[in-house]
């Protein structure tokens, strides 16, 4: 088990179908980095990010502003996830005017053991 490191990754993916310019896309990174890692209490050194825009996707039978999100970290709070939501909605709505109702959130807290880094594991 992996001593050196307290703080196992955040990850943080954003899919949607908006077409985001790459240099729009760094700012959005950059600011949803120091986000995730002030919302959950962990080192931004240990936090990823990935945004993958311009996706073909459909919500609800239009493909008006969408996103899907995957927050995934080791010892993810399961009793915070309303918080979490509300805390990530708001981001998103924030960073790329998607509207709440337009986002599904995927939480994952997964084994230490199926979570690598570094030729190793945490488990």
């Amino acid at each position: 088990m992996r001593t050196a490191n307290r703080w196992p990754m955040p990850l943080l993916t954003v899919t949607t179908n908006m077409e985001i310019y790459p240099d729009h896309q760094e700012q959005i990174l950059i600011k949803l980095s120091a986000f995730v890692a002030q919302l959950l209490g962990k080192p931004e050194s240990y936090v990823m990010v990935q945004l993958q825009s311009g996706q073909p996707m459909l919500m609800g039978g239009t493909n008006e502003p969408c996103a899907h999100l995957r927050l995934k970290s080791l010892g993810l709070p399961e009793d915070s996830t309303e918080g979490l939501s509300t805390a990530l909605c708001d981001a998103i709505t924030g960073q790329l005017r998607i509207p709440a109702n337009r986002i599904y959130i995927e939480f994952a807290n997964p084994a230490r053991h199926m979570w690598g880094w570094d030729k190793g594991t945490f488990g």
